[in-house]
């Protein structure tokens, strides 16, 4: 993107010799100091840290039930279940 700016005397002579210091043009230095500026905007925000998933919350207790030991238990809470009495 091209831009045209106007510049006080004062500025400009500051912005000459920073330029001239750095071995760059003025051109050069007024864009580093506006990307720089605003990289913070326009940059993705850090990455959080990644959350713990169920299974790393639970390892404490140990291994999970296999799906057989599920089953059984299953049908062993609903053996009596909806029976006329």
């Amino acid at each position: 993107m091209q831009l045209s700016m106007e510049i006080p005397d004062e500025f400009a002579a500051a912005l000459q010799a920073q330029a001239q210091a750095q071995g760059v043009s003025p051109n050069s230095l007024v864009s580093r100091i506006v990307q720089s500026t605003l990289k913070a905007d326009v940059a993705p925000p850090p990455a959080s840290k990644p959350l713990k998933t169920g299974r790393g919350m639970l390892a404490k207790y140990g291994p999970a039930p296999s799906a057989e030991e599920i089953d059984e238990n299953r049908r062993d809470m609903f053996r009596n279940f909806a029976q006329d009495s």
